[in-house]
């Protein structure tokens, strides 16, 4: 399993080892020793999963506020995705920037998303299936989000306003300079 930093440097890419022959492959998708030695030593309590039937689907940007803030260790088990990760740390030099990644179930990569920032994604195939572990439980009460196209955010979705798959709270959701502190 190698871990490398990304453009913000508090989250990373996760590119579990696959090991094949004949029949296909194997591979470790998750060992908390090998995470913890690259700094990741989440105590993750719920795995999570979403399927999105059509290209296009946009689940986010969410969060949520202490103290049940989470980090994310997301996955593609079907299809394919443009996965995104907002700092929202106030006092963060990378505050309101973002990375994306695309991740898909062919390549197996995963995505580390610490707590304090915003998550989201966008299908790129039909029938995308997505997991992901948190690391506290979801609360209602601390469930937050942010606006996915924010121009603030300069985000290079691959969809646009009018293509995109939304649900009615996250068309409907404040822009980051609406948000105040949240973490």
């Amino acid at each position: 399993m190698q871990v490398v930093e990304t453009e913000i440097p508090a989250v990373k890419r996760v590119i579990p080892k696959r090991h094949g022959d004949a029949r296909g492959w194997f591979s470790e998708v998750f060992r908390a020793d090998m995470l913890a030695k690259a700094g990741i030593a989440n105590g993750f309590v719920q795995d999570n999963q979403s399927f999105s039937a059509p290209a296009g689907t946009v689940r986010g940007l969410h969060f949520q506020t202490a103290p049940a803030a989470q980090a994310k260790l997301i996955r593609v088990l079907a299809g394919a995705i443009l996965d995104v990760a907002v700092d929202l740390r106030s006092e963060s030099p990378t505050y309101g920037r973002s990375v994306a990644v695309r991740l898909d179930a062919e390549g197996g990569e995963q995505l580390f998303v610490p707590a304090g920032f915003a998550h989201g994604f966008c299908t790129l195939e039909s029938n995308t299936m997505v997991a992901y572990k948190v690391d506290a439980y979801y609360s209602p009460e601390n469930d937050r989000n942010l606006r996915w196209n924010d121009p603030a955010l300069a985000i290079a979705w691959p969809v646009s306003e009018a293509e995109a798959i939304l649900s009615g709270k996250d068309k409907n959701a404040p822009l980051l300079a609406d948000l105040g502190r949240v973490f």
